[in-house]
């Protein structure tokens, strides 16, 4: 689809002589193809990061689900966020434009809900 619109700005006359470009040329397409596209962009990342942090719970999730225990998983992620130097604090708005995967924090919590919840469902001796 992307690749149809930007052939559809190359090939389109009209939209050169809009911007004033005495004859249509490749470079000069790409340009007027990134003006509107840019802010798409944006969008667009934002959502594939938020998809991408969905599917991250959810693999967590399903790994103390699996294993009945968050404690490997939880040093894993320590060791990893210590090794990278992550940052633990990211700002909000900055975690939902360019995050793929949550902040460790985030994380933590949500593998001691799990646990907790796993554990509440357990039968009692």
């Amino acid at each position: 689809m992307l690749f149809f619109l930007l052939s559809w700005v190359i090939e389109s006359p009209t939209l050169f002589h809009a911007f004033h470009f005495a004859q249509p040329s490749v470079y000069a397409g790409m340009v007027i193809f990134m003006i509107p596209y840019s802010p798409v962009s944006i969008i667009l990342a934002a959502l594939m990061s938020a998809l991408s942090r969905r599917h991250e719970f959810q693999a967590d999730r399903y790994a103390v689900e699996t294993t009945g225990q968050a404690g490997p998983l939880v040093q894993a992620l320590k060791t990893l966020s210590r090794t990278n130097l992550d940052n633990l604090t990211p700002h909000p708005a900055y975690v939902r434009l360019a995050y793929s995967h949550p902040p460790l924090i985030e994380r933590l919590a949500r593998l001691d809900e799990v646990e907790a919840s796993l554990k509440s469902c357990q039968p009692r001796d």
